[in-house]
């Protein structure tokens, strides 16, 4: 990646009609914004709501972000992230059996629980099943105003 490219989790609200439409798409194509879709729920005719990660530079993420207004797309920030305790984690594996994106997973053969960052799509799953309490949710300070 570029210098100046960085990332921003976000989550994209599609009203009813929006969904059907190639809106993540058009932002890699029209915007030269790269993504990683962390969670979807989007239905035919219905609403619908997707997380993900975007990569792109400061201009075309902002251009991105004037694009989904226009079409009607709601943008939200992640206010929140996932963290993890390694003082108090046991490596019980409980958080992987829920985890929906993979950011939580049993790394072989030392049975260790390994967490991506990355891949979390701050579902919250992971903090309400783990025994110990090792998994947490913190805010995230470096985030764009809602568009």
């Amino acid at each position: 990646m570029v210098k100046d490219t960085y990332s921003k989790m976000l989550i994209l609200r599609f009203p009813k009609g929006r969904a059907d439409s190639p809106v993540v798409c058009n932002l890699a194509r029209e915007y030269d914004l790269t993504f990683n879709i962390l969670n979807a729920t989007i239905y035919p005719r219905k609403e619908g709501v997707m997380v993900l990660q975007l990569f792109g530079t400061p201009q075309n993420f902002e251009r991105g972000m004037a694009y989904l207004k226009q079409e009607g797309i709601k943008v939200q920030k992640t206010e929140e992230e996932i963290g993890r305790n390694e003082d108090v984690c046991t490596h019980c594996g409980t958080c992987t059996a829920v985890c929906p994106t993979g950011a939580l997973s049993v790394s072989r053969p030392d049975m260790h629980v390994v967490f991506d960052q990355e891949k979390c799509s701050v579902c919250k799953l992971c903090v309400r099943v783990c025994p110990p309490r090792a998994m947490n949710l913190h805010p995230v300070d470096d985030l764009l105003p809602e568009v």
